[in-house]
């Protein structure tokens, strides 16, 4: 007897101590435990007809010296306002820094998309530091008025309690579409766009078709343009409108057209697209370099324009006014690039750019300054005129007009290049004479801060609180660093302030920058903004950046 209870005790404590044990009935003190949870959100826009991989990751350190914590369930809980129709499936997979960079487990995923999402999976999350990543597959042709937010996010286990986790930082997440991508057509890189929209709706955007890299002129480019009569959801194929082939005799790299800057004249239904040519130089120098003082194609930079009056079905042959408007002592005469104006007595104004021999050293080490200025048409474009340079070493710039009836001149200023301090900002200048003479705004150099970029600027009168109100619509990266956070910003007193809370930021990457705004009705803002190569297209709300003034 004596034997077989030392044989039972010896059995019943192996028991009690094996790993298989273990695992059903862990000793005390060996439970799994969570710590420093948090979401962390890519401030990005989720493109349409793609899988948009972890823009949303839940990141939790899992304490876990003998048994795994096992995740069984994972909610995602979106805000009421949030509209997730443009979503086609969500799935979840899980990263730590114990699998190889790059290296994923599924979880699971979900077809059933409303403003509460359940996922159910089983996930073994070990000792260490895990991100359990939230991926969005996109419909093909999503609204791009669609958005959504995160309000919280729920984690269930088998064997812990439930963990609810809410954003330090809000996000509206957005779709966008790729409206021009790299490679599409044979052609290597997109870039400088602009848009507007006409009396029928449509939408009429132009870039720059750059056909063997990302080279500036001089290199084969010409003048693309994308149609779109359904607010942007869908766009026709792209036309080239703006080509001067092989003038000359000489080759295509030898005769490139680019930087366009479109207008649209609401009273002649006719669209203007103004864009930069020379026939000749050399494609191993910058046509900025290259362009000289003279009136010739040979000699320096042309100031061409096309039009269409059939809302951007057909185009005219180009147009060259570089005889009209260019001193020929200056280097260099060229428009915005973005998009010009009508104003209220229906004249035409470009923005534009000239470069000229000041006899002072400028900042890039050269003997010429350029300076922004505008060039406008009292006869519907049959001919044209030039302002006098608002400041100098401005270049890239727009235009609008105030309720007073001034031009106001929003320009990139090449001193912000360098200039890192809180004089970093656009130049802000206003004319009442069409550019005959400019004033410094109160705004110039300190309240739009740019990493020394392209920007657009549009305005619209629309209703605020009530009554009928100028608002300015501007749009650049949002630093004076680099281009990245591209942001649309609202002002309500005509460019004196840009308030935080009238701010949407639309994409945190990094890209090459530059933008175009339009309205594409009284109630929704149209961008197209650069990527890397490609162009980018979203719709936004008024209401996202005025909130309920507007409502």
């Amino acid at each position: 007897m004596k034997i077989y209870f030392q044989g039972l005790f010896l059995f019943l404590f192996w028991l009690l101590t094996s790993a298989e044990c273990k695992k059903v009935i862990p000793i005390e003190g060996e439970k799994p435990e969570v710590t420093q949870l948090e979401i962390v959100q890519s401030r990005v826009p989720l493109y349409a007809g793609r899988l948009n991989v972890h823009p949303i990751s839940v990141k939790l350190t899992v304490v876990a010296e003998s048994d795994p914590l096992i995740l069984n369930r994972l909610e995602i809980v979106f805000t009421d306002a949030s509209r997730t129709n443009g979503i086609s499936e969500v799935l979840i997979s899980q990263t730590n820094n114990n699998l190889p960079s790059g290296e994923n487990s599924t979880f699971g995923s979900t077809t059933t998309i409303t403003n509460f999402i359940k996922i159910k999976g089983l996930l073994n999350l070990n000792n260490g530091i895990h991100y359990l990543n939230v991926n969005f597959n996109l419909k093909n042709n999503p609204d791009l008025l669609t958005s959504f937010q995160v309000k919280e996010v729920k984690l269930s286990f088998k064997n812990h309690a439930e963990i609810v986790v809410k954003p330090a930082t809000k996000f509206i997440y957005r779709p966008a579409m790729i409206l021009r991508s790299a490679g599409q057509d044979q052609i290597d890189t997109y870039r400088i766009p602009g848009i507007v929209t006409t009396n029928s709706g449509t939408l009429i955007a132009v870039y720059d078709n750059r056909r063997n890299n990302s080279k500036d002129l001089q290199e084969d480019i010409d003048i693309g343009m994308s149609r779109s009569t359904d607010g942007g959801q869908t766009w026709e194929a792209m036309k080239v409108i703006m080509d001067m082939g092989e003038y000359g005799g000489r080759s295509n790299r030898l005769n490139g057209m680019g930087d366009p800057c479109v207008l649209y004249d609401p009273k002649s239904n006719t669209i203007w697209v103004a864009s930069l040519w020379m026939s000749g130089a050399s494609s191993d120098q910058m046509l900025w370099w290259a362009s000289k003082p003279g009136l010739k194609p040979e000699e320096t930079g042309q100031f061409m324009l096309v039009k269409s009056t059939d809302d951007g079905l057909t185009w005219s042959q180009p147009i060259n006014i570089t005889g009209q408007i260019k001193d020929p002592k200056w280097q260099l005469l060229l428009q915005g690039p973005g998009r010009g104006i009508t104003t209220k007595n229906g004249t035409l104004v470009f923005p534009a750019q000239f470069k000229s021999d000041l006899g002072t050293k400028s900042i890039d080490g050269g003997q010429y300054t350029c300076q922004s200025t505008i060039v406008y048409s009292k006869d519907s474009g049959n001919t044209w005129q030039i302002g006098t340079g608002a400041k100098t070493n401005t270049t890239e710039s727009q235009v609008v007009e105030l309720s007073d009836g001034k031009l106001m001149l929003n320009m990139r200023d090449d001193r912000n290049r360098s200039d890192k301090s809180e004089t970093n900002g656009r130049a802000v200048y206003v004319s009442s004479d069409l550019g005959n003479s400019w004033a410094k705004h109160p705004s110039s150099n300190s309240s739009l801060q740019e990493p020394n970029c392209m920007a657009s600027l549009i305005s619209a009168d629309l209703t605020i609180s009530g009554k009928t109100q100028q608002v300015l619509f501007f749009s650049n990266p949002d630093s004076k660093t680099d281009r990245y956070h591209m942001t649309i910003k609202a002002s309500l007193d005509e460019g004196l302030t840009w308030p935080l809370a009238y701010q949407v930021e639309l994409n945190s990457e990094k890209g090459y920058g530059y933008s175009c705004l339009t309205m594409v009705d009284q109630k929704t803002i149209g961008i197209v903004y650069e990527g890397t190569k490609e162009l980018i297209f979203q719709k936004i709300a008024v209401s996202d950046l005025l909130g309920t003034l507007v409502k």
